[in-house]
C-alpha cells in the first residue's frame, strides 16, 4: 500500500530473472541470488567439472560471455550488467527498463496507477465508515500471511496456515473492541494454537516450522494488530492518513533522490539498489510531509511532526532491507505478482508494518 522504493530504488533486481532457455547458473553462483563474495554458501562444482572440449580443455560457460574474469568468461549478472536474452537483445537486470519501465526496471506507469488505487480505498474507507478499512487491512495482511507461508515452502518449511489466518483475524480486528488487552490475549491464543497444531503434523522439522509459523504471527499479524488502536480515536482517520503518507513520502522521496543523484551504496550484500542519497531524499520528505500533515490534520506543533517523520524514515528503511533479507534467503525475487510494477502484497507492507507501532506511540504522546 505504500508508494515506490524507500531509500533509494527498491529491490527490482533482488534475484535477477534468468531468460528461458539460459544454461545453468556458474558453480561460483549460490542458490538463489547469492553471488561469491556475499558471505552465503554457495553450491559446489558440479561432477565431473565444467563441459570439455574435443582436445580435453574445459569449454566455455553456457551463460558466460567473452571477456575477463575467471576462466576467460564474465558473468552479466555477477558483474552487475543484465544478461543477454537467448536473442542477442538486452537482459533485463539492474538498471535495465523493462516494457515502459523506469531505469530501474519497475513498470513505474504501473506502479503509479496501482498505488492510487489502493489509496483511493483507504482513503474512501476511513472517511466513508471508517470501521470498514479494519476490512482492507484484513484482506491485505491476508494475503501477505498468505504469501510468506508460500515463500517459505520454497525451502521446505511447513507452516499451518488455517491457525495462522485465524489468529491474524483476530488480532486485526478484535483490539476495535477490546484494545491493548485483547491483542496481547489473542495473539498469545494464537502462538499456543500454531505450536500444538504442527505437533500433531509429526516430529520431523518441528521446531524449524514452529518457529516459522511464529515469524508470520508476529510480522505481519501481531505488528498490524496496531492498526485498530490507531484508527480507534475520534480522529483516528486522520492518524491512518498520517501513518500511511509520511511512510509513503519515505517511499517516494527515496525513489527519486536516489534515481537522480544516488551513488554510494548503503547495504550492498543485502539491497545493492539503495544508497545514501536516496535516504537522504527519504528523510527531507519525511520530516517536511510529517510536520505539514500533523500541523494541518491534528493541530499538532511543526517539530512533533518532524520527530514522527524522522523515526518513519529509519523505521521505513528498516523495515524495507529486513524484507530485501528474507527474500535473499529464501531466493526469491518478491513475494508475489498481485500488485503489478509493485510485486506481492508483503514487497508493500514491509515498510508500513514497521513504521506503524512507533507512529502509534508518538501520536498518542503527542496528540491528546
Amino acid at each position: 500500500m505504500d508508494g515506490t522504493a524507500a531509500a533509494g530504488d527498491r529491490d527490482s533486481a533482488e534475484g535477477t530473472a534468468r531468460p528461458s532457455g539460459a544454461g545453468p547458473l556458474p558453480a561460483t553462483r549460490g542458490r538463489g541470488m547469492n553471488g561469491p563474495g556475499d558471505g552465503l554458501p554457495h553450491d559446489p562444482e558440479p561432477a565431473g567439472g565444467p563441459a570439455s572440449q574435443p582436445n580435453g580443455e574445459p569449454g566455455p560457460r553456457p551463460d558466460a560471455v567473452p571477456g575477463p574474469g575467471p576462466a576467460g568468461g564474465r558473468v552479466p549478472e555477477a558483474s552487475g550488467e543484465p544478461a543477454p536474452q537467448p536473442d542477442g537483445t538486452p537482459g533485463t537486470g539492474p538498471g535495465a527498463a523493462v516494457g515502459g519501465g523506469s531505469r530501474t526496471g519497475r513498470n513505474l506507469p504501473a506502479a503509479i496507477g496501482v498505488g492510487a488505487g489502493l489509496g483511493a480505498v483507504v482513503i474512501a474507507s476511513l472517511y466513508l465508515f471508517k470501521a470498514a478499512f479494519l476490512i482492507v487491512v484484513l484482506a491485505a495482511v491476508g494475503v501477505g500471511v498468505h504469501e510468506l507461508s508460500k515463500a517459505f515452502a520454497v525451502r521446505g518449511i511447513r507452516v499451518p496456515l488455517v491457525p495462522l489466518l485465524g489468529g491474524m483475524a483476530a488480532m486485526v480486528v478484535g483490539p476495535w473492541w477490546g484494545g491493548t488487552n485483547f491483542l496481547l490475549g489473542a495473539f498469545a491464543v494464537t502462538v499456543m494454537v500454531l505450536l500444538a497444531w504442527r505437533m500433531f503434523q509429526g516430529t520431523e522439522g518441528y521446531v524449524r516450522d514452529a518457529t516459522a509459523a511464529l515469524f508470520i504471527a508476529v510480522y505481519p499479524s501481531l505488528l498490524a494488530g496496531f492498526i485498530p488502536l490507531l484508527l480507534a480515536p475520534d480522529d483516528g482517520p486522520d492518524r491512518v492518513i498520517i501513518f500511511v503518507a509520511v511512510t509513503v513520502c519515505s517511499d517516494i522521496g527515496g525513489y527519486f533522490a536516489g534515481i537522480l543523484f544516488g551513488k554510494h551504496r548503503m547495504s550492498p550484500l543485502i539491497s545493492p539498489k539503495k544508497t545514501w542519497e536516496g535516504f537522504a531524499g527519504s528523510a527531507l520528505a519525511c520530516v517536511v510531509g510529517g510536520a505539514l500533515l500533523v500541523h494541518f490534520l491534528l493541530d499538532g506543533a511543526y517539530w512533533q511532526g518532524a520527530v514522527v517523520g524522522a523515526v518513519v524514515v529509519v523505521c521505513a528503511t528498516l523495515g524495507d532491507l529486513i524484507e530485501s533479507v528474507i527474500k535473499r534467503d529464501l531466493g526469491i525475487k518478491d513475494m508475489g505478482t498481485l500488485l503489478p510494477g509493485h510485486g506481492g502484497v508483503m514487497d508493500r507492507l514491509d515498510s508500513l508494518l514497521f513504521t506503524l507501532v512507533p507512529v502509534w506511540l508518538l501520536l498518542t504522546f503527542f496528540v491528546r
